[in-house]
């Protein structure tokens, strides 16, 4: 008897396997009302319907024949990842933005079709409720597949441990990127990608994609490369401007937009935020089972854009110029819109640690979230998470599946203070968890990577060193609300001070309003944060009408 391995399980999580909601066939009076937003048209065998890197591409409906979904590896070579036949539609999560597309559609001989147009297959979306269910949850399931088998030709090349290769890895996964990494410390194909592609080790990381290679790119390089960003009229006057896709502002932009409001989303990094990088939020109203951050940052985000808000990603605000009106905000890359109303969404940055060598491990060993990425790369080993509020006890439980151990350090007598019961239940009966009270790091140790960590007992004096896979911080944060200058009123934290008017959002300078973590006072949870987002509107809208008065 031979010494096979056993034949892979399907993976019970891929889209492509439930067919019926990926690729779902509309019935017969479904095809007839989508027909009403669209026209009939037959295509030749061979018409490309849309090109990889195309933007504002049509929604089409197949009625005869079958509209091939093609792919290309990284040397150019052209695979069918779906055929559409009659009663499937094409598309997915590009169609509400004007990002390039990812795949090429192609028919064959006797394809015939129903388009739709951009604008009246959003107006369909809203209009017909039942097909608009229908087609966003496919949407959705195809991005899911595309990223789980690594489809839409783009590579990541570099070594794992890397603080690029995960600054990259964790920019491409947060914003839903289909990518593929090749990992030069351990994969046998990397030498050859590598030679043909004439890279050396000095080079890396580098990313493959539209037959470009970019060396160790910025995220705003990324960004421009891949189509995540499109053009901004500096003279277009928005309704309202959110700085900031974390929960706060993504439900401020769903319901400014779903009412009507012309609205633009401004995000430095991704949507979500600091709950983007949650491996699982468990409290979360409607989720009994739980839902990592950054699922819940796509759905909203992709609820935002059905509506009509725009996303601009990988932009920063820098600056604002609040003495005339309408405002008028600086970008990072030098644009410039103006808006009628600004919704403050910036929430806040990750606190560090004050320790030599800190800065050259951050990426490398030392993290601010616990996602299966950095789960991954500390597999089987100890990691140690410090800090003892919510954000901390969900890393430390997701962590201990796959971690050797987890060890949480807190400076306090215990968690009861800062963490929720529920979380200090699980932490006090896994045997995979230990808490160190009292606890301080006091060094770290490693060469590329972080290997080794040391803490002391500040009660008993007693100092642990212990080699270590890697460290989480969830120390806190502080507000990002530099770019806002002399704007509008901060507390003596920098959070903006708010409660000023008819709101208690309404920041000290009239149509401008803070939700969320960087507000003043504010409870930091999401969906508090949620709750802020959805109810500002309200205040915008009189605030709007105020001005046509």
């Amino acid at each position: 008897m031979g010494h096979d391995s056993p034949p892979l399980r399907p993976d019970p999580a891929d889209p492509y396997l439930r067919t019926d909601q990926t690729f779902p066939v509309l019935a017969g009076e479904m095809i007839a009302r989508v027909a009403i937003f669209g026209k009939e048209e037959a295509l030749p065998g061979g018409a490309t319907l849309f090109h990889r890197g195309d933007r504002n591409v049509d929604f089409f409906l197949c009625l005869g024949g079958s509209i091939e979904i093609l792919d290309s590896d990284l040397k150019g070579r052209e695979s069918v990842v779906h055929a559409h036949t009659p009663g499937q539609f094409t598309g997915e999560l590009d169609l509400f933005n004007d990002r390039k597309i990812l795949v090429t559609g192609r028919a064959t001989p006797g394809t015939r079709v129903i388009r739709v147009g951009r604008a009246d297959f959003r107006r369909m979306i809203v209009a017909e409720p039942d097909i608009g269910e229908i087609v966003m949850r496919a949407f959705i399931l195809r991005r899911v597949g595309m990223l789980l088998h690594g489809e839409a030709g783009v590579a990541l090349i570099g070594p794992a441990h890397a603080a690029d290769t995960a600054r990259i890895e964790s920019f491409l996964s947060r914003n839903a990127l289909p990518h593929r990494r090749i990992d030069t410390e351990t994969d046998p194909d990397a030498g050859g990608f590598l030679a043909c592609l004439a890279l050396e080790e000095a080079d890396l990381p580098v990313v493959v994609a539209e037959g470009q290679v970019l060396r160790k790119p910025s995220n705003a390089q990324l960004a421009d490369a891949l189509g995540l960003t499109s053009a901004v009229d500096p003279e277009h006057v928005h309704d309202v401007v959110v700085v900031g896709a974390g929960p706060a502002g993504l439900a401020a932009a769903v319901y400014a937009a779903s009412e009507g409001l012309d609205t633009i989303v401004i995000e430095g990094v991704a949507p979500g935020g600091q709950a983007g990088t949650s491996s699982k939020i468990e409290n979360y109203l409607g989720f009994p089972t739980g839902i990592s951050g950054q699922a819940l940052a796509g759905r909203a985000q992709v609820q935002a854009q059905k509506f009509g808000a725009r996303l601009l990603i990988s932009r920063s605000a820098v600056g604002i110029d609040c003495a005339a009106h309408p405002y008028r905000l600086t970008l990072d890359d030098g644009a410039t819109l103006k808006t009628r109303a600004v919704v403050v969404a910036t929430g806040a940055r990750y606190r560090k640690l004050d320790l030599p060598r800190y800065a050259e491990l951050e990426g490398n060993g030392i993290y601010y979230a616990a996602t299966a990425m950095e789960a991954g790369l500390c597999a089987a080993q100890d990691a140690v998470v410090v800090g003892g509020g919510n954000s901390a006890g969900q890393a430390a439980i997701y962590l201990s599946r796959s971690a050797g151990h987890v060890h949480i350090l807190v400076r306090g007598p215990g968690l009861a203070a800062t963490m929720s019961r529920y979380l200090i239940e699980r932490i006090e009966a896994s045997d995979r968890i230990t808490l160190h009270p009292h606890c301080e790091l006091v060094a770290i140790d490693g060469d590329k990577h972080l290997r080794a960590l040391s803490w002391v007992n500040r009660r008993t004096g007693e100092q642990t060193r212990r080699d270590v896979g890697a460290l989480f911080v969830m120390i806190g944060a502080a507000p990002n609300t530099d770019w806002l200058a002399d704007c509008v009123a901060l507390d003596q934290a920098g959070f903006v001070a708010t409660g000023n008017g008819d709101s208690p959002y309404a920041a000290s300078r009239a149509g401008i309003f803070a939700v969320g973590d960087v507000r003043a006072g504010s409870v930091k949870r999401v969906a508090s944060g949620v709750g802020e987002g959805s109810v500002v509107i309200a205040a915008i809208h009189r605030y709007l009408e105020s001005l046509a008065q």
